[in-house]
């Protein structure tokens, strides 16, 4: 049993119990609650709505690893999304051709980048706090947008692009394969790579980091222009799922994705946490919020929901703290 256990956690990481927990809470409660929980329907919801959420958890997760965040994920998704939406627009509209799709996505991904990069670069040179760095950024992008928008929003894309946000392929959801595909990469980037164990140093201390010869700048300045790319991602499945794009999209989920991160087992100070026990706690939000839909809740109450969630996740590690350190 033991051996089992050190191979369990060898694979997945300690923290890997407590969202398979909340996971088999949540389907055993529903499914008990409403006998239509348990259908393709569901899981096929689920799927489809899934992915802008959990590319942006993504974009959170490498900052909170560094003992930082990143609260311009979503409005730099938004400016990237407006991005590509300016290109399309400039060649053609929905007679852009595939070239503009790719050209638009390049310069997305590339906005993306600058934004994560503008941060990093404050970051690492100033030792500005990235709460109040990450917030001006995002104040900066939502003016942004908002002029170049004026307030609107920019919508009449070429029918391929649709797929990206609705299509399947062998029955599974376009954005569901990016999003494994996000997941995936970024598991290998954190587990395999000099940035990934940087990342975890700097977390866990950045002064001891920088004396054992880790350049703490170059890798502050790395995970937010990788963060910045992330979001940007999310941003261009957006544009594809809603057919339009506007500065305000997505905006509710800047703190689903914290609360993803902390119940997937992140440390919220650094230097501890993987990436599958985070997907894992995405599903449980998301199926939670879908259980309470069947159910004939409103939205807000799976909000929160969530909020009481994420107090309970704090309570309880309180709590097995405390009987760690009774108990040494």
């Amino acid at each position: 049993m033991n051996r089992l256990v050190a191979r369990f956690n060898a694979i997945f990481g300690p923290d890997m119990a407590g969202p398979l927990a909340a996971l088999l809470a949540v389907l055993i409660v529903f499914g008990l609650a409403s006998p239509q929980f348990f259908t393709a329907a569901t899981f096929g919801s689920v799927a489809f709505q899934l992915p802008e959420l959990g590319i942006l958890t993504l974009a959170m997760l490498m900052p909170i690893l560094t003992g930082g965040l990143n609260l311009a994920i979503t409005f730099t998704a938004n400016i990237a999304g407006l991005t590509l939406a300016w290109v399309l627009q400039a060649n053609g509209g929905i007679d852009a051709g595939p070239a503009a799709f790719v050209l638009g996505s390049m310069l997305a991904i590339g906005v993306g980048a600058a934004s994560g990069l503008v941060m990093g670069l404050v970051i690492a040179f100033t030792r500005a706090h990235p709460i109040l760095v990450s917030l001006s950024m995002m104040i900066f992008l939502r003016g942004l947008g908002e002029f170049l928008t004026r307030g609107g929003d920019i919508s009449g894309f070429p029918s391929f692009v649709a797929p990206i946000g609705h299509g399947s392929i062998l029955g599974m959801p376009v954005p569901l394969l990016i999003l494994l595909g996000c997941v995936a990469a970024t598991h290998v980037v954190l587990s395999r790579t000099k940035l990934g164990f940087s990342t975890y140093m700097i977390g866990s201390n950045i002064e001891s980091a920088r004396y054992s010869g880790i350049n703490t700048r170059k890798v502050l300045v790395l995970v937010y222009v990788l963060s910045g790319a992330i979001a940007a991602i999310a941003g261009i499945i957006m544009l594809a799922r809603f057919n339009s794009v506007r500065v305000g999209h997505g905006e509710s989920y800047l703190l689903i994705t914290v609360l993803a991160c902390f119940l997937g087992g992140i440390n919220p100070f650094g230097g501890f946490g993987r990436v599958i026990p985070v997907f894992v706690a995405l599903v449980v939000l998301q199926l939670l919020s879908s259980g309470l839909n069947l159910l004939g809740a409103n939205q807000h109450l799976a909000t929160a929901f969530w909020g009481l969630l994420l107090i309970a996740v704090m309570m309880l590690r309180w709590v097995s703290v405390k009987f760690i350190k009774k108990n040494k």
